[in-house]
């Protein structure tokens, strides 16, 4: 009697077991049904079940739709109108932007001289400076759910440093003065989003530049351009380096690598391509008739291994239209640089005097 008591006892103690996503699946099948739907539903489903969300939510659905080549890019971009900055999004196959919520009152305001990049699915604003005090302070959104977070901030303020993502870190150097000895030994710094904190990058002293006005990713190295010269860091073997003088020479305004080339536009206006291993400029031809002369005020992109270049138009009146196109580049066989215009349209109409701060790709 008393082991059938305890028998009953253990049972109704014991919880149930879980319900699969979709009954009669095995979950890791459910899983790659749920990552093969458009990203423009998943508000709807994460409303299904607290076992949906909590799967749409998931690093897990990023990972399966990034392998089964189900992920989608979208273009996000940050404009300044007038003493306020605005984030915008572009959908998938949709060349206009949507205005997406800005940083809320309670996590401060967007400071001015910030660094940008890119980690998994969200984008992170890195320091910049609020009347003309540097921060340390890191801003995250979170592109799934269009919601804002403050990250880990880093171990010293910084404004107008050069910023950068390898191997699933954050890696950002310079922006700070190098006047005692934390600074100096913080003057670059790696971000670890799976241990979520910052640690030291050793640097050697005759690198630490105070402004960096440019940096880019290509491969394992990081560039930094300063106002005179620049360094690369190998993030793979830890080795600092300089870069090229060819390099430092030819690289003006936001670039950005499509193909392990590096594309910026010279001093003429016109679009050319650095190739890293020839250690050469080469200009992007085919597109001379279809884009203006960018003197400034554009800036670039990698979307889905298409150059997007996005700049700022004359629109009507008191009005700035915000111009895109995207471009397809390849090597011709002669190893010059070749692109083909895919679009180019105005995505948004913005007030007199809004200009353009940064432009990201996200995929998810």
């Amino acid at each position: 009697m008393t082991e059938q008591m305890t028998s009953t006892t253990v049972s109704s103690q014991t919880p149930p077991s879980p319900q699969p996503l979709i009954p009669n699946l095995p979950d890791d099948i459910s899983l790659h049904i749920l990552a093969r739907v458009p990203r423009s539903h998943h508000p709807h489903l994460s409303l299904v079940s607290k076992s949906w969300y909590s799967t749409i939510t998931s690093p897990s659905l990023f990972h399966t739709r990034s392998a089964l080549g189900t992920a989608q890019t979208s273009l996000y971009l940050n404009l300044r109108i007038n003493s306020s900055f605005h984030w915008y999004s572009q959908r998938p196959k949709n060349k206009n932007l949507i205005l997406l919520p800005s940083i809320p009152a309670d996590l401060g305001r967007q400071p001015i001289g910030s660094s940008f990049c890119v980690l998994g699915t969200k984008i992170y604003i890195i320091g910049g400076s609020i009347h003309d005090i540097p921060s340390n302070n890191v801003w995250v959104f979170d592109c799934r759910f269009n919601k804002w977070e403050m990250g880990p901030k880093m171990r010293v303020a910084r404004e107008f440093a050069a910023a950068g993502t390898w191997n699933g870190k954050t890696y950002v150097m310079g922006g700070c003065v190098i006047d005692n000895w934390a600074r100096s030994m913080n003057w670059a710094e790696v971000f670890d989003s799976k241990i979520g904190s910052w640690a030291m990058v050793p640097s050697p002293i005759e690198v630490r530049d105070k402004w960096m006005h440019a940096s880019a990713v290509i491969g394992s190295r990081i560039y930094a351009m300063a106002d005179r010269g620049g360094v690369v860091y190998n993030a793979e073997s830890g080795e600092w380096g300089n870069v090229s003088k060819r390099l430092d020479l030819g690289w003006r305004g936001r670039a950005t690598v499509v193909g392990n080339v590096l594309y910026c536009y010279d001093y003429l206006g016109k679009i050319r391509g650095y190739d890293v291993e020839e250690d050469v400029w080469k200009e992007l031809k085919g597109v001379e008739k279809g884009l203006p002369k960018f003197l400034c005020g554009a800036t670039m992109v990698n979307l889905d291994e298409k150059l997007c270049v996005v700049w700022e138009g004359k629109g009507r009146g008191k009005e700035v239209e915000i111009m895109c196109a995207e471009i397809e580049v390849k090597k011709d066989a002669d190893g010059s640089l070749r692109g083909t215009i895919l679009w180019s349209d105005v995505i948004l109409v913005a007030p007199n005097g809004a200009s353009i701060v940064h432009c990201l790709a996200v995929e998810f």
